[in-house]
């Protein structure tokens, strides 16, 4: 893959996510990445953790230099950044929004072309564990299609989607880590509760998590075959499943999920 020089507005944690990830791959050179971001903690952050990155708050300068510019705002300010975009970078930039919810006619409609792709990524991208989808616009090539995936591809696993899938996408990967994270610490305090220390316990629920989604994967089996394998007749296992399904956990998760999704979709419409 022919590597680009790429602008990120903005440096926050999915920023930071993002292009880290897309660093330690090696998909994207430090010395072609640049970082615009009107917060001076953000900036001080980029030139302690990657000093060989051109960091600061001139966005004209840095949008010149590059090939690819992430949209990595909030989607409250979309409007105002496309719109600076749109008297910058005329059509020869790759647009690349990871806003949630801000969908492709709005982005093209912002910055004044359609050589524009929406990306719902998400945090684990920064240890190479992230799950990103994404959709283009019409004046999105191929070639531009296969860059985009392949620098997702650095940080996760990544699948190319229609736009009409976008929100559920974000309800549960984009969102979905905080959910996983609510989880593990549920699960360490019940094992605190349980009588073990706090280290430990954190430290079987995080890797009791992730050996669980490993062996899904690798695998490739069902998760309800995965979870009958380890439910004994009369068993511990079945006797907290009991619970959980009492408890309602599937359609929390669902509901979870629903909402998330909900929002992304009020976000594009607001």
């Amino acid at each position: 893959m022919k590597k680009r020089a790429v602008t990120f507005i903005g440096g926050g944690q999915m920023g930071r996510a993002l292009a880290g990830g897309m660093l330690g791959s090696g998909t994207v050179d430090s010395q072609t990445l640049s970082v615009v971001d009107p917060n001076p903690e953000s900036r001080q952050w980029w030139k302690q953790h990657h000093a060989d990155v051109a960091v600061g708050d001139d966005l004209a300068a840095a949008v010149e230099s590059s090939e690819v510019v992430f949209l990595a705002v909030k989607p409250n300010v979309i409007a105002t950044v496309t719109g600076q975009l749109n008297e910058l970078a005329g059509d020869d930039k790759l647009v690349v929004s990871i806003a949630a919810g801000i969908g492709l006619k709005t982005l093209c409609q912002g910055v004044g072309h359609d050589r524009v792709v929406r990306v719902m990524p998400n945090t684990p991208s920064l240890v190479g564990a992230g799950a990103s989808a994404f959709c283009v616009a019409p004046s999105v090539s191929r070639d531009d299609s296969e860059w985009i995936e392949a620098a997702l591809s650095g940080v996760g696993t990544v699948a190319q989607v229609q736009e009409s899938q976008m929100d559920a996408v974000t309800g549960l990967s984009g969102s979905g880590p905080a959910y996983v994270c609510l989880i593990i610490e549920a699960l360490a305090d019940g094992g605190v509760l349980a009588g073990l220390p706090r280290g430990l316990a954190m430290q079987l629920a995080a890797q009791t998590v992730l050996g669980s989604a490993k062996m899904l994967i690798e695998t490739g089996r069902h998760p309800g075959e995965l979870k009958d394998a380890v439910a004994s007749p009369g068993g511990t296992t079945i006797a907290a499943l009991q619970v959980l399904e009492d408890k309602r956990l599937r359609s929390a998760l669902i509901g979870a999920v629903q909402a998330s999704a909900r929002r992304s979709q009020e976000l594009g419409s607001s």
